[in-house]
């Protein structure tokens, strides 16, 4: 894919043939205002570039991620790689046969069975009857729709969609496979077990996978490579863990001291305009923002209330690069303020939290009469830091995140008998 651009037209209707665009064009000009041509002509005239100038390679065995916001261009450039449209401008070369599936039920024709729409697919791949034939139990076994597979699959829920789609498109001859957000839609055991076969077929078969996914938590299990995709361009193009933590916002500067502005506040309108607390700024007064496990930590956190505030707590809820919360660290005891500046020492011991990059939410509460939490003040993040474990390779086991979990319960203690 080289210089690839796709761009839209705003307020332009499409169709499938001549006929039907001609029956659009004139359902709108009965429905367009006679007096406004100027508005009419600006909207055709706007462009939505989907794409802009995008190059990507992508190589046989390649287990590429792409991430992004909603609108991004990440479906767009797939259904460019499926040829389902053509780029505006640009090249795309592809060696090899794509099998895709770019949303539930796509490919299926709804009046026919299970079984009539794999032949269908296996023939659109140009594979033959006999080809189709030999590989018909294993996709009839993977889709666990045997009981359904001779009935029409407009009667299929969703799950059952996805599963035999995905049987369908992971066991038919491709040498690129293409997923977008599909398995959103099965069930968790089901979304693991194509997770598996994803990676089979990538180290096995050496087939190129291309998989589109809010979930990172699949991402970093699936994929070797990530892209990471905004407004139409690459903004990244590499490790699977950078590309993650670009993606949730936690490649912030490492700081020793933050000051708390409105950006840290995009959720809090109402706290804003009821304003009893705010949270002015957090120092790290021993340690840093890399902190090593096992050793304290002490911060200052800096507050102005704008009343006495008795009895105010302080917490910070950790999360990880993947979206996942950790957990929370609550303060062992309340401060009582004064209006006006305020100055807590907060005292944090990170000892189970295990090496990597995490956030943490800063939240100031209170508890009202009835024993239910009022929140003051918030910040997000409060703190970014990066644990480093402190252990050499000698001494301990490296750890493995997406396998072994963030929090490093107490060791076994192992001795022979």
């Amino acid at each position: 894919m080289t210089g690839v651009t796709k761009k839209y037209r705003l307020g332009q209707f499409n169709a499938d043939t001549l006929q039907e665009e001609i029956k659009l064009w004139r359902e709108r000009r009965r429905k367009e205002p006679a007096a406004e041509p100027a508005r009419h002509k600006r909207i055709e005239n706007e462009m939505l570039y989907a794409l802009d100038g995008v190059d990507l390679q992508v190589y046989p065995g390649e287990k590429l991620g792409i991430i992004g916001r909603n609108g991004a261009g990440k479906s767009t450039m797939l259904k460019l790689i499926s040829r389902i449209t053509a780029p505006t401008a640009g090249r795309i070369r592809i060696r090899g046969r794509v099998a895709s599936m770019l949303e539930v039920g796509t490919g299926f024709h709804g009046d026919m069975t299970g079984r009539e729409n794999i032949y269908l697919n296996g023939a659109i791949l140009g594979m033959s009857r006999a080809e189709i034939n030999r590989k018909m139990e294993d996709i009839i076994e993977f889709s666990e729709v045997r009981d359904f597979i001779d009935t029409p699959v407009k009667r299929y829920s969703s799950g059952m969609y996805v599963k035999l789609g995905f049987s369908v498109a992971a066991h038919l001859d491709s040498e690129i496979m293409i997923m977008d957000e599909v398995l959103a839609v099965g069930d968790m055991e089901f979304q693991h077990k194509c997770l598996d076969k994803m990676k089979e077929a990538a180290d096995r078969e050496g087939r190129a996978i291309l998989y589109v996914s809010h979930n990172m938590n699949t991402i970093r299990r699936l994929c070797d490579r990530c892209i990471v995709m905004d407004e139409g361009k690459i903004l990244y193009d590499g490790d699977v863990d950078r590309a993650v933590a670009l993606y949730l916002g936690a490649n912030d500067p490492l700081k020793s001291r933050i000051v708390f502005n409105e950006g840290y506040r995009p959720y809090d309108q109402t706290l804003r305009r009821n304003l009893r607390l705010n949270i002015d700024s957090l120092e790290v007064l021993k340690g840093r923002p890399e902190l090593r496990s096992g050793e304290i930590t002490e911060l200052r956190v800096n507050c102005t209330a704008y009343r006495d505030l008795p009895r105010v707590g302080l917490r910070f809820e950790f999360w990880a690069q993947d979206g996942t919360k950790i957990g929370t660290m609550l303060a062992g005891t309340f401060a009582d303020l004064k209006e006006g500046t305020n100055s807590l020492l907060v005292t944090m011991d990170t000892a189970h939290l295990t090496a990597g990059e995490y956030r943490a939410d800063l939240v100031a509460y209170q508890f009202d009469d009835d024993g239910n939490e009022d929140i003051l003040d918030g910040v997000y993040p409060g703190l970014v830091c990066l644990i480093d474990s402190g252990l050499s390779e000698t001494e301990y086991l490296d750890w493995h995140h997406n396998y072994w979990g963030h929090v490093r319960l107490h060791d076994l203690q192992l001795r022979r008998e």
